[in-house]
């Protein structure tokens, strides 16, 4: 077994990137920390009304007693079924001065996949949005759950009634109805930093979503292992702006790391209300901003984009997607100067385990391992292989940002996360290389990888060459089975064109596109299928939804 090579650590001395010890705190503990140091530093903006540290402990202690109330103990689940709302973030500080688990959940489920997550986490109380009420009454409640709390948009605004949904086997009460006149003190319970803080879900790309079990530790340490890498902190002084949806694990990430730091926190309800995003930056210019690259496209695009003053920013994060050079140059021309980084990863390592560098970003690489993390680079085949500087193959993580494992599923732990040389990898399933500074590339998911005879088609590299053309808005790049080839696959392209396009005759656009991609690209690259579609979908944070085109590909095949 030859031995792991680390040559980000000979950068890390270049760069003066310090690596901490990971953190073993809680969240409830920095809050607290937050309220008693400094208890008039802004905490939490929302629409009209503002919180310092002072406030948003007060309120978090309220919502941990309500809770109690409702029988909430330590080791119990409590599910966060609703878009970035106060009490979302009032909610994770409470469970974990509770002791208790939280569950993100999404609030596109679908009745049965909602009712799958409540079941498999075992969600004793359920806080969700009234907006979903449908959802929720949809559902045959499964027995571990007792309470839904369910919660209005202005509920700590001007709180107006809320309507309840009528469930069997458990109760429904309003958010208002045990949050009001809640004491506003609460002895913190006592747990272990290694405990499982978060159970958050994959996104079921392949089988039922699995819970990844996640530490106060983990969660909490990995903002730091990504803010190493980043301009220095200045606590009590920076703003966070970001649309991600806390129940994904890059939301979630985000706004620990502002409340880690003693930052305040834009809570953002809805990703695409561009004008509410620009307004809030207006009002409030960021020092951080977080966001996928499909809601980057779309800030530039919004004129009220333009005019915020960023002169404060010192980091724009991009991550969940892969960013084109195009959209990166329009932000960077509108902000002024280099301040982007993509930051990559997934929910089992807590997120993130690279991260690029602002002062020393390589273009088209996912960064360095974050502070602490550790990344090698598989065979595909059989992933017992260290692969040389510059060739693809699985990227691996270790490090403190690692989940426990998956919710009641040995198995799939255990193919998940492997011990290499005494030490736990996770097999990320993201194909890519690394260079002889340490800086990861990704080439593709290790699924939507193609091969055409014999030879590697990535994805993601054939989508960011097609996004240089003036007709291509958007594309996508699917492989669907050859019958005529066993293991090889059909190349099948989705392109959304640009409003200029649109009308024209579709036979020639294909032809050109034909032509351009023989041009630009190896034969095999080149697809045998073209589809013009209106757009390309997207998942909930902004990915390209390629389940979905993977659907429709396999159904117009037959």
């Amino acid at each position: 077994m030859s031995a792991l090579k680390t040559p980000w650590l000979a950068t890390y001395k270049k760069l003066d990137i310090k690596v901490m010890p990971p953190a073993n705190r809680t969240l409830a503990s920095y809050i607290e920390e937050h309220a008693s140091i400094r208890p008039n530093s802004p905490a939490l903006h929302y629409f009209s009304r503002s919180w310092n540290y002072g406030q948003v402990n007060a309120e978090v202690n309220r919502l941990a007693n309500a809770l109690s109330s409702l029988g909430v103990l330590k080791g119990d689940v409590v599910g966060l079924h609703m878009p970035n709302l106060p009490q979302y973030y009032l909610a994770l500080s409470a469970i974990s001065k509770l002791g208790a688990i939280g569950s993100g959940v999404s609030p596109l489920l679908a009745p049965p996949e909602l009712a799958h997550q409540i079941s498999d986490a075992r969600i004793k109380v359920l806080m969700s949005f009234e907006a979903l009420s449908p959802a929720v009454a949809a559902i045959t409640a499964p027995d571990c759950l007792e309470v839904v709390v369910v919660c209005g948009a202005r509920d700590l605004l001007d709180a107006p009634d809320v309507a309840l949904p009528t469930l069997t086997q458990a109760k429904t009460v309003s958010f208002t109805s045990i949050f009001n006149g809640a004491l506003d003190t609460f002895e913190t319970v006592t747990v272990d930093p290694q405990d499982t803080f978060m159970i958050q879900y994959t996104g079921g790309t392949t089988g039922k979503p699995k819970g990844a079990m996640l530490s106060h530790s983990t969660l909490l340490h990995n903002p730091f292992q990504v803010l190493a890498l980043a301009p220095e902190i200045k606590v009590g002084d920076e703003i966070f702006v970001s649309a991600f949806p806390l129940f994904h694990i890059a939301g979630l990430c985000f706004c620990l790391m502002g409340f880690v730091t003693g930052g305040s926190y834009e809570c953002l309800p809805d990703p695409r209300d561009t004008d509410r995003i620009c307004d809030a930056m207006q009002s409030r210019p960021p020092t951080r901003i977080a966001a996928v690259p499909a809601l980057y496209d779309m800030l530039v695009a919004n004129p009220k984009f333009a005019e915020i003053d960023f002169s404060r920013v010192v980091m724009a994060c991009s991550g969940a997607a892969p960013m084109t050079q195009a959209t990166q140059n329009a932000v960077t021309h509108i902000i002024g100067r280099s301040v982007m980084s993509d930051i990559f990863g997934m929910t089992e390592t807590g997120p993130c385990h690279t991260s690029n560098p602002v002062v020393a970003a390589k273009a088209g690489s996912v960064g360095l391992p974050c502070a602490g993390a550790k990344i090698r680079i598989r065979d595909v085949e059989t992933g017992l292989k260290d692969m040389p500087f510059g060739e693809p193959g699985e990227i691996c993580s270790a490090g403190p940002q690692l989940m426990k494992g998956y919710l009641d599923l040995p198995e799939e732990s255990a193919r998940a996360v492997r011990e290499i040389d005494g030490e736990r990898w996770m097999f990320t399933g993201d194909v890519g290389y690394m260079d002889e500074d340490g800086y990861v590339f990704l080439c593709d998911r290790a699924k939507d990888m193609l091969v055409v005879g014999g030879f590697k088609v990535f994805s993601v590299e054939v989508e960011d060459k097609l996004a240089s053309l003036p007709m291509v808005a958007s594309s996508a790049i699917i492989g669907t089975p050859d019958a005529r080839r066993p293991g090889n696959d059909v190349v099948n392209l989705y392109v959304a064109l640009t409003p200029a396009y649109k009308g024209e005759n579709e036979a020639g656009l294909r032809a050109d596109l034909i032509a351009w991609i023989r041009k630009n690209m190896a034969a095999y690259k080149v697809p045998k299928r073209i589809v013009f579609i209106d757009e390309i979908p997207l998942t909930p944070v902004g990915k390209i939804d390629k389940k979905k085109l993977r659907a429709a590909a396999m159904t117009s095949a037959e």
